[in-house]
């Protein structure tokens, strides 16, 4: 069984724990952002990488964005750039370089050789923050099951990231030993996680059935993350007495990633099962939507979407876009669909 090393984060600090639930050290850690921008503005991307780290725990030292019509295939930035991000985090004592682009193997490899820090992506962090904050079984192997599936075209960049360090942003999840084995062994735990969520569907699709029988709706809150779906569920409980019912609220993105239930009872004739369901990403990792695929499918089954929108973001019309086009990917494009214009206050 791969194993997770658990990680609680706390702002800027995090405490990471053994198997055993001990201790084992407290650090803070210190990034340095960067992107790579061609055609269109990244400054709001990069806005919300460095949201991600701080979610993930890091303290962000600095940005350093370089304009080029296209990656360079061995560093994604320019050699000179590489020298620049070198000098900064040795300047600055940081602990680690995250890239707002998916990086690749040789790229990671050779990023840390030159700058000679911790490297990761976005994609990374956002596969880190999700394996920390997993609660359910089914959450946790889908995590999991992105984890491998985008670790294992990169098996070499990742060999020398995790022997160099022993923990931190990045690094949760299957660890080194298991990453060392051959193609065939991770090939075989991730058939078992699949059949394991398989399991797990058709468990659901019993519940589904069930609900279905009876004449329950369904009503799914979808939006990008950190929009405020968690707070309109909690607002809808607490209109209907149901306050204990309540779920996980934080403003930070990804603060939920399991799939909420909860039935509203408005009146004696007026029922609902209200779902609250993760938060979409500009750059939400292809893996990590083909995991969700099955905590996703319950907005498939939903007979009314509520989406769910910060118009306190001045661009919330890139959200709406986002996530809408998320909901194609999935099949949802043409559900019933309320817009939820949230944090109006702002």
């Amino acid at each position: 069984m791969m194993t997770f090393q658990c990680i609680l984060c706390y702002t800027k600090n995090m405490l990471r724990f053994n198997e055993n639930n001990e201790i084992i050290t407290e650090e803070t850690y210190r990034a340095i952002l960067v992107g790579l921008q061609r055609k269109e503005d990244i400054s709001y991307s990069m806005e919300e990488l460095a949201g991600l780290s701080e979610a993930a725990g890091a303290e962000v030292l600095g940005k350093v964005i370089q304009v080029l019509e296209r990656p360079n295939t061995a560093t994604m930035i320019g050699k000179g750039k590489v020298e620049e991000v070198a000098k900064l985090a040795a300047n600055m004592e940081a602990d680690v370089v995250i890239f707002n682009d998916e990086l690749t193997g040789m790229q990671l490899r050779n990023l840390e050789d030159a700058i000679g820090v911790r490297v990761i992506d976005r994609t990374i962090l956002i596969l880190d923050i999700f394996a920390a904050r997993a609660d359910s079984k089914e959450g946790k192997l889908q995590v999991e099951l992105a984890q491998l599936k985008y670790r294992m075209p990169r098996l070499t960049g990742f060999g020398k990231s995790l022997s160099r360090q022993g923990g931190g942003i990045g690094t949760r999840g299957p660890g080194e030993k298991k990453l060392e084995t051959d193609r065939r062994h991770i090939e075989r735990r991730m058939e078992d996680i699949k059949d394991e969520l398989s399991e797990l569907r058709k468990t659901r699709t019993v519940q589904r059935a069930r609900r279905e029988k009876n004449g329950v709706p369904v009503v799914a809150l979808v939006g990008y993350t950190n929009s405020g779906k968690s707070a309109l569920m909690n607002r809808l409980l607490s209109i209907t007495d149901k306050e204990e019912k309540s779920v996980t609220e934080k403003n930070m993105l990804f603060a939920t990633l399991d799939a909420q239930s909860r039935s509203v009872k408005v009146d004696s004739s007026h029922q609902f099962i209200l779902v609250d369901t993760v938060g979409i990403d500009s750059k939400l990792p292809h893996s990590l939507i083909e995991a969700f695929k099955a905590t996703l499918e319950e907005v498939l089954y939903a007979d009314l979407l509520l989406h769910v929108v910060d118009s306190a973001y001045e661009e919330h019309s890139f959200h709406i876009d986002v996530t809408d086009k998320v909901l194609a990917e999935i099949g949802a494009a043409a559900k019933d669909k309320i817009m939820v214009y949230n944090k109006i206050d702002l």
